[in-house]
């Protein structure tokens, strides 16, 4: 098996920015949620 690291090499920044992305927005969106759902 024979994998091709230029793929890896194009979605490793992709990966990394969605990640940071993720943890920024998942608390915010946490308490979006709990705010929404103590109604």
């Amino acid at each position: 098996m024979d994998f091709d690291f230029r793929i890896l090499i194009v979605l490793l920044p992709i990966l990394a920015a969605g990640g940071w992305a993720i943890s920024r927005i998942a608390p915010v969106a946490v308490k979006q949620i709990q705010a929404f759902l103590a109604k």
